[in-house]
């Protein structure tokens, strides 16, 4: 078994080989299945927020979860990310959704002041992924610009 340290020194070795163009990429595992319905509940979300928030056709999320059809690599890919870190995900597809708020909670306030139902979705959607995420709303996310 290897120590901390050698590991750490094989992973800078394949950095290093990578910037040096002696490796082209690193080999990405996409699992063979992802159920849709469970990441969904999840997050407390209904199928159609869950495609609205995520870019995903609702007819796509019906069949997906009803059996009839399986994700693509691709989506299963953007799913298990999805179940891993869903703020950062609606956070990198709805901008709008926290544009100087540092925090989910400064999001919800910001969203009570604004009349468009869009960023309001988007800022709901971020606050119930860290909440399902075991966080307590008030975790920060970077400033935008």
């Amino acid at each position: 078994m290897k120590t901390a340290f050698e590991e750490l020194m094989t992973g800078l070795d394949e950095v290093q080989a990578f910037l040096a163009g002696e490796r082209k990429g690193f080999k990405v595992r996409v699992p063979e299945e992802v159920d849709v319905k469970s990441i969904r509940h999840k997050l407390n979300m209904t199928q159609s927020r869950f495609s609205d928030t995520f870019g995903f056709s609702l007819d796509a999320i019906k069949h997906w979860e009803g059996g009839r059809r399986t994700p693509e690599a691709p989506a299963r890919t953007l799913l298990t990310v999805i179940d891993k870190n869903p703020a950062a995900v609606i956070t990198a597809l709805h901008p709008e959704a926290l544009p100087e708020a540092t925090t989910v909670k400064a999001a919800r306030l910001r969203t009570m002041k604004r009349k468009t139902k869009r960023p309001f979705k988007a800022r709901k959607a971020v606050a119930m992924a860290v909440k399902a995420s075991g966080g307590n709303g008030t975790r920060s996310y970077p400033k935008n610009g």
